[in-house]
């Protein structure tokens, strides 16, 4: 478990986080989402005790030697080193086995070939976000923080580390707390959303009620929906074999169902998010 309580942290006169509070049980993902500034990286690295916090109390809680591992922004690897002699250089470091069993189980555990033999500079960001990770996961920990993971990645890069990391929530029972911006990213990973806005947490609870709140609208796509009947009340507009309408959470369902009985097959239905609408306590 991941507790953190009224979690203050000031650099000269800015206040980087204020009593700030977060809750990631075993077996569960959590998402902080916020803008560029708004205390995320701070938070993780007094979680991982890089950086002490002026006040407030933190429990990570588990079993072993090495409770919690992370990435800090981007991994810090060695580039001109293999993956291989990577993992062995930081299994030496923090005191775990550096054998080649031990270095092969940690490439299989987070997808990596095992046959790679060349430096990490020539690896794209997906490979070196998972080497990353494995990094990370040296010393099984029980909780694990990813700071900004799915930046510079591609959808197909974005989607194998999702998969990637529910795996490892599920196999391992592990606390996984994951700070991004990209709320859409999150909100198909995650059971439960942290909002942080000038170091403060402004919102949280389960992703469901966090998305339904900041959704403005939904996506959908599917054959015949030029030919679709929509209601009144609701304002839509065409993109080739998709539509834009402007609907809540509560109202979409109906929508679907009337679809349906016109005949029209969906193949996907997508909210149309507006982060911003978190960041205002006054939404809460």
């Amino acid at each position: 478990m991941i507790s953190c309580q009224n979690i203050s942290k000031r650099y000269g006169k800015v206040q980087a986080l204020h009593q700030v509070n977060i809750i990631c049980n075993k077996g569960e993902i959590c998402g902080l989402v916020g803008a560029n500034g708004a205390g995320k990286t701070t938070l993780f690295k007094i979680l991982l005790n890089l950086v002490s916090a002026d006040s407030g109390t933190i429990e990570i809680s588990g079993d072993g030697s090495k409770k919690i591992g992370g990435i800090i922004e981007k991994p810090a690897l060695y580039p001109y080193l293999n993956a291989r002699e990577n993992l062995q250089l930081f299994a030496k470091v923090q005191g775990a086995q550096t054998n080649k069993v031990a270095i092969d189980n940690s490439l299989i555990q987070v997808g990596l070939p095992l046959d790679r033999n060349d430096p990490v500079r020539n690896f794209s960001m997906g490979m070196k976000q998972r080497l990353g990770i494995a990094v990370a996961l040296l010393n099984n920990p029980s909780c694990l923080l990813l700071d900004e993971p799915f930046s510079g990645l591609d959808p197909i890069g974005i989607e194998a580390l999702k998969k990637l990391i529910v795996h490892l929530a599920k196999t391992n029972n592990m606390a996984i707390l994951i700070s991004s911006h990209i709320l859409e990213v999150l909100s198909t990973l995650c059971t439960q959303l942290f909002v942080i806005h000038n170091g403060k947490m402004v919102q949280n609870g389960p992703i469901s009620e966090m998305i339904s709140k900041c959704t403005k609208g939904f996506t959908l796509c599917g054959k015949d929906l030029e030919n679709a009947i929509f209601p009144e009340a609701f304002e839509v507009l065409p993109s080739g074999d998709c539509v834009t309408i402007t609907a809540t959470t509560s109202e979409i369902s109906e929508i679907i169902f009337s679809l349906s009985k016109q005949g029209v097959a969906l193949t996907s239905c997508t909210p149309n998010l507006n982060a911003q609408q978190l960041f205002n306590p006054n939404n809460s």
